[in-house]
């Protein structure tokens, strides 16, 4: 799977840039995780600062066009991604903040 990078335009009003990008595939449209973490890799960034918008493959066609939000860390992209966008791309919103509540809870108690 080869990653070009077609357009970055940044966004510092909400902590991020805009990445479009052209992926090259040998087999079927690869899962959006698997495109997450080489997109990630390919920009130097944490897989949980990328958040992968939409792909779009034409039908038989080995390539795939997508765009990505690529925020400078995983609290910016949890402040300000919808939660459907962060469960699509995996990254604990509430979850691990309600788990730091309940340990704070219990150390209370």
């Amino acid at each position: 799977m080869d990653i070009d990078i077609i357009e970055e335009e940044k966004n510092p009003m909400l902590h991020r840039k805009d990445v479009r990008f052209e992926l090259r595939h040998d087999e079927a449209t690869p899962s959006r995780l698997s495109v997450r973490d080489s997109l990630a890799a390919k920009l130097n960034k944490d897989s949980k600062e990328v958040v992968i918008r939409d792909l779009d493959t034409k039908f038989g066609m080995r390539r795939t066009l997508g765009h990505a939000k690529v925020y400078e860390s995983p609290e910016d992209a949890r402040d300000i991604e919808h939660d459907h966008m962060l469960d699509r791309n995996k990254i604990d919103g509430d979850a691990e903040r309600a788990g730091s509540e309940a340990g704070s809870e219990a150390e209370e108690a």
